[in-house]
């Protein structure tokens, strides 16, 4: 779908860096995360919640729940990095609606980045409950002849994590390039409805992977505690 030019108007580079359309729609959904959530928080009322607090809090624990589902008893220690990632790759899955912006997951470097970031956390979860030797040594459960492929099965995910996520928003946007190019507006409705249970069903998706290799990790940490 192109991207959008008034951002290419404001792309820059700082030395050897170019600050792109995805670079900058990505700051875009940060500041408007953050900001959404600084208004929400900044008078909470238990007795009167405003609307936009109801929302919040019904998000919230609808996040937790889902995340004590999958790791009991990680939900408080796993919220704040879960949540957050899911929140953020909705947002970026929807921006694409907008007139005028494109949706930065259909970029691979975005969901390389993304991607970077849940191989890095697991490890960092990992470390944090059950200490670094400890950690290391769930790679040689249940034997030690299993280390290259344990290795290599956390090269293969984060790399499937990156591609699924970035492969789906890109075909979803031709797809819908397409229709329009043969239809013209006649369907804009159902292609609109598509791309929204698109965007969610993907950010639902890496959210709940992202879960499951953490709460993998810390399962099997638990195995070898109990043994």
């Amino acid at each position: 779908m192109g991207k959008p030019e008034f951002i290419e108007l404001l792309s820059f580079h700082l030395g050897w860096f170019s600050i792109g359309s995805t670079v900058l729609t990505t700051w875009f959904l940060m500041g408007v995360i953050v900001l959404v959530a600084w208004v929400g928080t900044r008078r909470l009322d238990i007795e009167t919640p405003s609307r936009l607090q109801m929302v919040m809090e019904g998000t919230v624990m609808a996040l937790q729940s889902a995340i004590e589902d999958i790791a009991p008893g990680h939900a408080a220690r796993l919220l704040p990095f879960i949540g957050t990632l899911w929140l953020f790759i909705a947002f970026a899955n929807l921006v694409g609606l907008i007139p005028g912006f494109s949706s930065p997951t259909s970029d691979l470097s975005l969901t390389v980045a993304l991607a970077i970031l849940v191989f890095l956390s697991v490890h960092w979860f990992g470390i944090r409950i059950d200490g670094l030797r400890l950690y290391l040594k769930h790679y040689l459960y249940p034997n030690p002849l299993l280390l290259p492929f344990n290795l290599l099965g956390e090269i293969t995910r984060t790399l499937a994590l990156a591609v699924r996520l970035f492969g789906n928003m890109m075909s979803l946007e031709m797809a819908a390039l397409l229709v329009l190019l043969v239809a013209g507006f006649l369907a804009p409705v159902p292609i609109l409805m598509l791309h929204i249970i698109e965007a969610l069903v993907q950010a639902y998706i890496f959210g709940m992977l992202t879960l499951v290799y953490v709460a993998g990790a810390l399962q099997s940490h638990e195995v070898q505690h109990k043994e």
